[in-house]
């Protein structure tokens, strides 16, 4: 471990015994963690109600307060880690059954100790890391707010996620369109398989059917090696197709075939693969323009298009700006690491008063920036400044 996470570290010992406590807080002090200590129950878990520790350890053969009921009140907030006797074996796997994260009986093994306290703390570190990770995988699939236009989406959605429906989803930039694909997966009989997701418009399009279907060795120059294309990875579960206006007739037409064949062939292979996905496509772009252009085969988009979902523009729904600046404070803050910032209802009043041609994502990045630059409170000369 890292010498500052261990200064950072803070350890509360628990036991009546005065010397064990001493030695514990000696021991872990000298590796450079911060160590506080308990001589009961009671002191501990009104010590540990008002601190945050990192760590616990507690004896479990105390008067009043014992471990194990000090372990009921405090489990959960940090790893607690058991001190028992000989006699009291049973009761610290009981109390690992019940949440702690370890015993050490004593006489205590200080090398063990030191290596209980890095484990502990490795564990709460990574259990922190996940939580992380699952609140922004879980951030980045909400649908924020409230209006008739946004609801009206969200309704569909309900209706549309639970069925093998093919979806079309159409909106400027920046609405939210890969969230409601994220959505229609998550409610679907399919969640629980692979969600792949294509950005048609940033692949070569001499690339795209690669991508899309696979390649052999050999096939083209840099073809190394056989490779599964993004239907193959998909099977089971929902393939999105983004921005698929912007893929070249050549591959429409093999998506087509896939769609009406359930099945692909690899590039540079005549060997046609099962496949069983289920199909989401969204776009910026109007495609009955780009079929009357000739850019966008009619066959496919009347394949893709059995559900329409339209995501309207912010400034069609302008009465959940205050709902997405509040979650956007809230999200933006707990990432810096900093108190929540608010922001005055003439600021609120002032970004609804603005045009959003760059939507949601625009939105988001001006509320970023005035947190950046503004006081504790974004007033409405901070919106005039900054926005």
């Amino acid at each position: 471990m890292h010498r500052f996470l261990q200064i950072m570290a803070k350890i509360l010992i628990i036991d009546d015994e005065r010397a064990i406590r001493n030695v514990l807080k000696e021991t872990l002090e000298f590796e450079g963690y911060e160590a506080d200590c308990a001589e009961d129950g009671q002191q501990g878990v009104e010590k540990a109600t008002n601190t945050a520790y990192d760590l616990i350890y507690t004896d479990i053969k105390m008067p009043g307060l014992d471990g194990l009921e000090v372990l009921e009140r405090l489990a959960g907030t940090c790893p607690i880690v058991m001190i028992s006797g000989h006699g009291d074996i049973e009761t610290a796997v009981e109390a690992i059954k019940k949440g702690a994260f370890d015993f050490m009986e004593k006489p205590i093994d200080l090398n063990r100790l030191l290596v209980t306290t890095r484990n502990a703390l490795d564990h709460k570190s990574m259990n922190e890391q996940i939580r992380t990770l699952k609140r922004k995988v879980e951030s980045r699939n909400k649908m924020i707010g409230e209006s008739a236009a946004i609801t009206h989406v969200r309704a569909i959605i309900d209706k549309v996620a639970p069925t093998e429906a093919r979806v079309l989803i159409t909106g400027p930039n920046g609405t939210g369109k890969e969230v409601v694909a994220r959505l229609l997966h998550e409610q679907s009989s399919r969640a629980g398989a692979p969600l792949v997701e294509v950005n048609c418009a940033a692949i070569p399009s001499e690339l795209i059917e690669s991508e899309l279907f696979g390649h052999m060795k050999g096939s083209f120059t840099g073809a190394v090696k056989d490779r599964a294309g993004k239907f193959e990875q998909a099977d089971g579960g929902t393939l999105f197709l983004d921005e698929i206006g912007d893929m070249s007739l050549a591959a429409q037409t093999k998506v087509l075939r896939a769609l009406q064949e359930n099945e692909i062939t690899r590039v540079g292979s005549d060997k046609a693969v099962k496949v069983n996905v289920r199909v989401i496509a969204a776009t910026n772009k109007n495609l009955e323009e780009e079929i009357a252009a000739g850019r966008f085969r009619e066959d496919l988009f009347h394949r893709l298009n059995v559900i329409p979902i339209h995501v309207p523009p912010l400034d069609e729904r302008k009465d959940d700006i205050p709902l997405l600046i509040d979650y956007f404070a809230e999200q933006i803050c707990a990432e810096q690491g900093g108190r929540k910032k608010t922001f005055a209802k003439e600021a609120v009043k002032a970004l609804q008063a603005c045009s959003w041609p760059g939507n949601i994502r625009q939105l988001r990045n001006v509320v970023e920036r005035l947190i950046i630059l503004a006081g504790e409170t974004i007033t409405e000369e901070d919106v005039k400044l900054y926005a």
